[in-house]
C-alpha cells in the first residue's frame, strides 16, 4: 500500500536530508532545501518477494544488424552525435538563455522531417513546447525559413499527457521536448524545475523513449556556473550530453559533445548564427583565421584538435605595466593555466611577469582546453614582451613543464596537415615523436623547428640578455 512521505531535497545538489536545514551539507548553498511530498510504495521483501521475473542473459553477438543510424542532414550535428542518431537514443542538450538551442532543434526537426528512417518512410518529428505557445514557435519557423516543414507541433507541461499521446498508436521517430525545466509529473508536490521534478520527468520520458525507440531530445537550461541545471542523476541517464557554447559578443556557436553513448567524446561541431538561422561552418579553422592581420606582436596561430578534428585558431597577448597589484584577463582559456606560463617564465627564464598586466584572448569566442595550447600562449607572451611579431606563416603547439621543457601532445601529425592545407610554411614543436612518414606530404611545405624548452623559444625573440633584469 503506497503512503505519502516527506523529505528536504537540496535544489542545487539533489542531495535529500530528513529535516530542513538553512546551508546544505553537500554542496555548501543556503536556503535551497525545500520539503518535498512523495508518494513511495512498502519495500518488498529482501528474499523470497513476489512479483518479479526471471531475467534472460544473452551473449555479445546478436542476430539482429543494429548500425543503422538516422542521418539528420546537418553534418555539423551528425559529427558530434558519432555519425548520425541511434533509435532509442536521449540527447540532453543545454545552454545559457538565448544561445540558440530551440533554434538548433528546430531546424534539426526539420531538416529530418526530409529524411527516411530505417523502414523507408518519411521521418516523423514532434516538437513539445513547454515555454511557448504554437503560435510562437510557428512565428521562429517563419523567420527561418521553415514554415512548410512537416514537423508536429504541441504545447504541454504535463508529462502524464504527453506519454499518454506519445504512447498511442505508431510512435514518431524523433521528439523534442523544450524544456525539462517546465515539465512536471502531477504525482509530485512541488514546483516544475525543482531536484524532484526534473528526475521524475526525466526518468519518465527516457523509459517510454526506451521501450517506443523514438530519438529524444531534451533541452536543460544551465546555471550561473555553466552546468546543467538539474539533478546530476540526469546526465547519467541520458546517452549524449551536449553543450551549445557561444559568446554572445560572436556570431559563431560551438556544440560540444561531452558524453556518448555511440560515438566519440569531446567531438564539436560549429556553426554560424544568421538572420535565417544557424549555418554550418565546414572549415572552422579557416574562418576563425579569416580577420587575421599579419606582423602583429602578441598573435600567434594555435594548432589545436577538437575531438577529431584540427582547428586553427588566433591566440592573443598582451603585456602592460601594472599601475597596482597586477591583473590577469582569460578569455577562451584556463586562467590558472596562465599563471603556471607566467610563473615558469619568471622562475625558469628569468623574465619579470609577476608586476606586469597579462591579458589573454582566444579569437573567435572558442574556448581551448588541451595543454597543448601552452606554447603557443608562451609564443604570443615573449612576442608582445620583445615587440618582435611571430612569422605570419607558422603554427606553434606544444605542452609546457615545469621546468622549462616543452613536451609531446597527442596526434601532431593532423595539426600539421591541417596547417599545411591553409597554406603555412613552417611549425614550432616539440622535440621527436612526430610522425615523420604520415606527415610526409605536409613536410614538404612545412619546415619543422623543434622547441625543446622555453629558453630555446627566449633566443629566437633575442630575450636571452634580459633574463634576470
Amino acid at each position: 500500500m503506497a503512503k505519502n512521505t516527506t523529505r528536504f531535497v537540496c535544489q542545487s545538489c539533489g542531495a535529500v536530508f530528513p529535516r530542513w536545514a538553512g546551508k546544505c551539507e553537500a554542496c555548501g548553498e543556503w536556503n535551497t532545501i525545500i520539503e518535498e511530498e512523495t508518494a513511495s510504495a512498502a519495500a518488498p521483501k529482501a528474499t523470497g518477494g513476489k512479483g518479479g521475473r526471471k531475467i534472460e542473459f544473452v551473449g555479445l553477438q546478436g542476430r539482429e544488424e543494429t548500425s543503422f543510424r538516422l542521418k539528420s542532414g546537418i553534418k555539423e550535428l551528425d559529427r558530434v552525435c558519432g555519425g548520425g542518431l541511434v533509435a532509442g537514443s536521449v540527447l540532453l542538450i543545454g545552454g545559457d538563455p538565448g544561445i540558440g538551442k530551440s533554434t538548433l532543434l528546430l531546424q534539426v526537426s526539420a531538416a529530418l522531417s526530409n529524411v527516411c528512417n530505417a523502414k523507408g518512410m518519411p521521418v516523423r518529428c514532434v516538437y513539445i513546447s513547454g515555454e511557448e505557445s504554437v503560435d510562437q514557435v510557428r512565428l521562429r519557423a517563419a523567420r527561418l525559413g521553415l514554415a512548410k516543414a512537416n514537423v508536429e507541433l504541441a504545447t504541454s507541461m504535463n508529462v502524464r499527457d504527453i506519454i499518454a499521446t506519445l504512447d498511442t498508436g505508431e510512435p514518431p521517430d524523433v521528439v523534442v521536448i523544450d524544456s525539462i525545466q517546465t515539465m512536471f509529473v502531477d504525482t509530485l508536490d512541488s514546483a516544475p524545475g525543482t531536484v524532484g521534478q526534473v528526475r521524475a520527468c526525466g526518468n519518465e520520458l527516457i523509459r517510454l523513449a526506451k521501450r517506443r525507440g523514438f530519438v529524444l531530445f531534451l533541452v536543460s537550461h544551465v546555471t550561473k556556473e555553466g552546468t546543467l541545471a538539474g539533478p546530476r542523476v540526469l546526465e547519467h541517464m541520458v546517452d549524449t550530453v551536449l553543450y551549445f557554447e557561444g559568446d554572445r559578443g560572436h556570431h559563431f556557436r560551438i556544440l560540444r559533445g561531452v558524453k556518448n553513448r555511440f560515438g566519440a567524446t569531446d567531438e564539436i561541431g560549429v556553426f554560424e548564427m544568421t538572420q535565417q538561422g544557424l549555418s554550418e561552418v565546414p572549415n572552422p579553422s579557416a574562418l576563425f583565421l579569416a580577420e587575421r592581420r599579419g606582423n602583429v606582436t602578441g598573435s600567434c596561430v594555435y594548432a589545436g584538435i577538437e575531438g577529431s578534428r584540427p582547428m586553427l585558431v588566433e591566440i592573443q597577448a598582451l603585456v602592460a605595466p601594472s599601475g597596482g597589484s597586477a591583473r590577469r584577463a582569460v578569455v577562451g582559456w584556463d586562467s590558472s593555466r596562465l599563471s603556471m606560463i607566467l610563473a615558469v617564465l619568471e622562475t625558469r627564464c628569468g623574465l619579470p611577469m609577476s608586476s606586469k598586466d597579462v591579458y589573454l584572448n582566444v579569437a573567435g569566442g572558442l574556448r581551448i582546453t588541451e595543454p597543448a595550447a601552452d606554447l603557443a600562449v608562451a609564443t604570443a607572451l615573449l612576442s608582445c614582451v620583445s615587440q618582435i611579431p611571430v612569422p605570419a606563416d607558422a603554427v606553434v603547439f606544444g605542452e609546457v613543464g615545469l621546468s622549462g621543457e616543452i613536451r609531446a601532445v597527442p596526434q601532431p601529425d593532423l595539426r600539421l596537415k591541417e596547417a599545411s592545407k591553409l597554406g603555412f610554411a613552417r611549425a614550432f614543436i616539440p622535440p621527436k615523436r612526430v610522425n615523420k612518414k604520415s606527415v610526409k606530404e605536409a613536410d614538404t611545405v612545412l619546415r619543422l623547428n623543434e622547441i625543446g624548452h622555453l629558453k630555446t623559444l627566449l633566443d629566437l625573440f633575442g630575450l636571452s640578455e634580459k633574463q634576470g633584469s
